[in-house]
């Protein structure tokens, strides 16, 4: 009899029923000298104890500028250590937090105030080329619940004055009032199709997610986190600071964006023990031409997520970042994110394979997404989850909200998986993803890690694309190693005889870079307009067909 794809993740320690709030004060009691928060580019570093204080003098200043429980507060800018102190202070009080994204445009951050309904913002001056300051004056006038706007840059100081016309006594009484299940955040989904969605989570939701992160990685007081990943996302958010202060260990911003030189330098100089990055981070910094001048030697652990992480890149993460304990996490905004993580003395096959074993407390099911039905141990379906850390619905969207969870409260995450009989989550593609080439089901993830092992590849990303003969074709997008040259030949040559003639692409695309969110995020669907928009110019210069 075949074993069902379904598992519940074993745990001895339970869950943590307190808030954020709660959690942080016993931290700062066990460790009031440590290190909390360092942005280095900022010049800025505070303890344990003083960041309690940082954020509780924030809390009581929001108090008195009028936000409370429930109210959303939302924070627009990239890394700095004030982003932080605003996560945990709203957090403190029962304010909603809302993550907007930094490279919104006005639209995008019109659409978010006012879907969320936020009545305090604070903001960068700007990003890049972004004025922000400018970009919220556009669109004040139409946004009838934005009460106020704050500045950090220009009125972080008089803001946290007003915190001495509210007592501690009074924030504590207020936190007293505080229950676990309480939204405190909302991010946005990428919105990939139609507008973005606000996951809304709970203190629960995030707090015993970012825990058992930490204790996949053996967080200590002792270990210090280099971050380069934004804030804003989940990454950053839950997946960092969450996991670092449930463990008193050092949250460590190098720069307010990546860049490779930023984070290998604060790495070497902070003596920091993790690393985070999604693949293409990760990329950047061993192909940097001063890689080899820095020590990495402090390293030992991190987390290499955010989209599928390539074998051949992983294996030289853990050699020669002298990383050999990082895991890979899987999850999604949904569902707080993390659902899967693979354990730092996981044998390496299953660490470059997959994405690990389901967490702590955490059910994962794996079904046919016709029928709906448990699949068979190793049999690829849509990946389900169900537990603590599904999320309390999508804000202000409960047909949204309907879709994405059914009755029996499982979270349907629209990837597709398998579940070996030792437990290890493989994730194979996604649904939307999948290409259909005259009846073969072929996963892009499956080429894409085949053409990794081509020298002189140093990144690739598979898509389909309309034929009107099979239905759809692969496009392999192709970054070079530098000083590389291939050609589409080249490469389907290599593939001959090596996987099957119906998963070698017919089409090529050499570039520098691939279309990605700000977090890291290959986005697909892009890469398949801009192929389609090109393939109809009768096969623009750039494009080889092979």
């Amino acid at each position: 009899m075949s074993v069902p794809s379904y598992l519940c993740g074993p745990s001895t320690t339970p869950l943590l029923g307190v808030t954020i709030g709660e959690h942080l004060r016993g931290i700062v009691e066990r460790f009031p000298d440590r290190d909390a928060l360092v942005s280095v580019y900022q010049g800025y570093r505070a303890t344990y104890r003083e960041f309690w204080e940082e954020t509780s003098a924030l809390a009581r200043a929001l108090y008195v500028r009028g936000v409370r429980r429930g109210d959303r507060v939302g924070v627009w800018s990239p890394n700095r250590y004030e982003w932080v102190v605003i996560q945990y202070a709203t957090a403190r009080m029962g304010a909603i937090l809302v993550n907007i994204n930094p490279a919104y445009r006005v639209h995008e951050l019109e659409y978010a105030l006012k879907h969320a309904g936020v009545s305090t913002l604070l903001l960068a001056k700007g990003f890049r080329r972004s004025d922000y300051v400018a970009m919220v004056r556009e669109v004040r006038l139409r946004c009838p619940e934005l009460r106020q706007t704050i500045v950090i840059d220009d009125e972080w100081a008089d803001l946290k004055e007003d915190a001495r016309r509210l007592s501690p006594d009074e924030l504590a009484r207020l936190e007293r009032e505080l229950q676990f299940d309480d939204a405190i955040n909302i991010q946005y989904t990428s919105g990939t199709t139609g507008f973005p969605k606000g996951a809304t989570l709970s203190h629960h939701n995030i707090l015993n997610n970012g825990f058992f992160i930490g204790e996949f990685l053996r967080y200590s007081e002792q270990d210090r986190v280099c971050i380069p990943v934004p804030f804003y996302h989940c990454f950053g958010m839950v997946l960092a600071n969450m996991a670092i202060t449930t463990h008193g260990a050092a949250m460590v911003i190098p720069a307010e964006s990546f860049e490779p030189l930023s984070v290998m330098r604060t790495v070497q100089e902070e003596r920091c023990t993790a690393l985070y990055g999604v693949p293409t981070m990760f990329i950047g910094e061993l192909e940097h031409p001063e890689f080899e001048a820095f020590d990495f030697s402090t390293l030992r652990t991190g987390i290499m997520a955010g989209s599928p992480c390539p074998i051949e890149i992983m294996k030289r993460v853990q050699k020669d970042m002298h990383m050999p304990e990082i895991t890979i996490c899987y999850g999604m905004t949904e569902t707080s994110p993390v659902s899967a993580q693979s354990r730092t003395d996981d044998p390496l096959e299953k660490r470059v394979a997959t994405v690990g074993q389901v967490h702590p407390h955490v059910e994962i099911k794996i079904v046919d997404p016709t029928t709906g039905r448990i699949v068979p141990r190793g049999v690829p379906g849509e990946l389900c989850t169900r537990g603590y850390s599904v999320m309390l619905g999508y804000w202000n969207d409960p047909r949204a909200t309907r879709e994405a969870i059914d009755d029996g409260r499982w979270m349907h995450t629209g990837d597709l998986a398998t579940l070996d009989d030792d437990g290890y989550v493989k994730i194979v593609g996604r649904i939307k993803d999948m290409v259909l080439r005259g009846g073969e089901n072929i996963f892009p993830r499956e080429v894409e890690e085949f053409l990794y092992t081509m020298p002189g590849i140093s990144d690739v990303q598979v898509v389909g694309v309309p034929d009107a003969k099979y239905g759809e074709e692969l496009m392999a997008w192709v970054k070079l190693r530098p000083g590389v040259t291939l050609t589409g030949e080249e490469i389907r040559a290599y593939c001959k005889g090596k996987i099957a003639t119906y998963k070698i692409p017919r089409y090529y695309k050499f570039v520098d870079g691939f279309p990605m969110t700000v977090s890291g995020k290959i986005q697909k669907y892009k890469m398949r307009e801009i192929a389609i928009q090109e393939l109809g110019l009768q096969h623009a210069a750039s494009i080889e067909t092979a």
